[in-house]
């Protein structure tokens, strides 16, 4: 059962440090911007029970029963203004955070997702 006054202080903490973050960070932003099209293939990746899958570990804005083992995925962009870093962790979040208490699966290295999949999510979170 999750705990509603846990997710309530993460979502705040996380919220805050989004803020600061973007107060303090300078904008690294891509000289292309994704188009409307590929937010929403993200988004269709992100919450794909049979792809990404995102929604069963992370609180994404617009999912439906979302996870609680991972940080909310909100306010992606101030989080990692390098959008390389995030692409790297979604990868193969295993040889940025080793050790058992990571259970992300490694999507790029085991093949779940494409290169071009991962940057398709990451299009869709830097939305939020």
């Amino acid at each position: 059962m999750r705990n509603p006054v846990r997710l309530a202080t993460g979502l705040l903490a996380t919220s805050l440090l989004a803020s600061n973050l973007a107060l303090t960070m300078p904008s690294t932003a891509n000289a292309a911007s994704p188009s409307a099209k590929d937010i929403q293939e993200g988004k269709a990746l992100a919450f794909s029970r049979k792809e990404g899958n995102c929604l069963a570990c992370h609180m994404i804005p617009g999912g439906q029963q979302a996870g609680d083992i991972g940080p909310p995925l909100i306010a992606m962009k101030a989080r990692f203004p390098d959008r390389q870093k995030l692409f790297n962790i979604i990868w193969d979040s295993h040889k940025y955070f080793p050790g058992p208490a990571n259970i992300m699966p490694p999507f790029g290295r085991n093949h779940i997702l494409t290169k071009h999949q991962i940057n398709l999510i990451i299009d869709f979170l830097y939305t939020h």
